[in-house]
């Protein structure tokens, strides 16, 4: 096994993909998950919780998720969104990954 992979993560799972609102919405949508981030990071087995604007499609908001479990993701999931965040949404295409290796891109050093 080569530097910087590990193999056998017993379920990490990434979830990816995107949501759409309507472009005039999407900076007001982003505000209000701003709690959603903050209690997810907060959560049992959560890795990492981003959503971020798209630097190309004005409505497209980008979803990236890293949990330990699948379990930690359904605990923390519950019913889905809040019911105004979902009504503002006009789309999406979310999967969920189960991973069994991983391998560092990059070294662990931060960036200044």
């Amino acid at each position: 096994m080569s530097p910087g992979c590990r193999a056998g993560l017993s379920g990490m799972v990434i979830i990816s993909g995107s949501v759409h609102v309507r472009p005039a919405q999407r900076a007001a949508y982003l505000d209000t998950c701003r709690p959603v981030v903050e209690q997810a990071r907060c959560s049992p087995g959560c890795l990492d919780f981003a959503l971020s604007a798209d630097l190309l499609d004005p409505g497209r908001v980008n979803v990236l998720e890293r949990w330990s479990s699948v379990a930690a993701v359904e605990a923390f999931r519950g019913e889905g969104p809040a019911e105004d965040q979902a009504a503002v949404l006009v789309g999406a295409e979310v999967s969920q990954f189960e991973v069994t290796a991983e391998q560092a891109l990059t070294g662990a050093e931060e960036v200044a």
